[in-house]
């Protein structure tokens, strides 16, 4: 079963910048993008151990619904606090313009014992291919080689 990469996004732009960088240099990954938080809560539920990073927007905009209503898909912060309640297993990316609730996000991911990363949103599209997937493959080999590190360790004291 492929490793799998989860996005909250609902910027389409950002979406297919982040789809191309990953085509071209994480490709043996499976990406799964979402613009509502329950609906990627609901898959990580499913596919927690197969999750090697999650990137997380914070605000999303309102989606159309049924008879001209408007849906609210939640926040980034919902994501946050449903891991914050799973044993922390992978980094995590922020990848949030707002700033205080990056570090609310930050903060209750840390205290549970997660590795997170964070990465400023820019105008342009030009962070996604600099210094977010950078930080996206750091985040995965370091994990990779954590985990490797407590094996050795776990081993050799068994």
């Amino acid at each position: 079963m492929p490793m799998k990469i989860a996005i909250l996004e609902d910027n389409e732009d950002r979406r297919t910048a982040m789809r191309c960088c990953l085509a071209d240099r994480l490709h043996q990954y499976e990406v799964q993008f979402f613009d509502d938080a329950s609906a990627m809560i609901a898959y990580l539920k499913n596919n927690l151990a197969d999750t090697v990073v999650v990137s997380l927007d914070h605000d999303l905009d309102l989606k159309p619904g049924e008879g001209g209503r408007w849906l609210d898909p939640g926040t980034g912060r919902e994501i946050a606090d449903y891991l914050a309640e799973q044993p922390a297993s992978f980094p995590v990316i922020i990848h949030t313009s707002n700033g205080d609730a990056a570090v609310g996000m930050e903060l209750v991911l840390q205290d549970a014992g997660w590795n997170t990363h964070r990465v400023v949103p820019m105008e342009d599209n030009e962070w996604i291919h600099g210094h977010w997937l950078r930080t996206i493959r750091n985040a995965i080999v370091g994990s990779a080689k954590r985990r490797r590190s407590e094996q050795t360790i776990s081993g050799e004291q068994a």
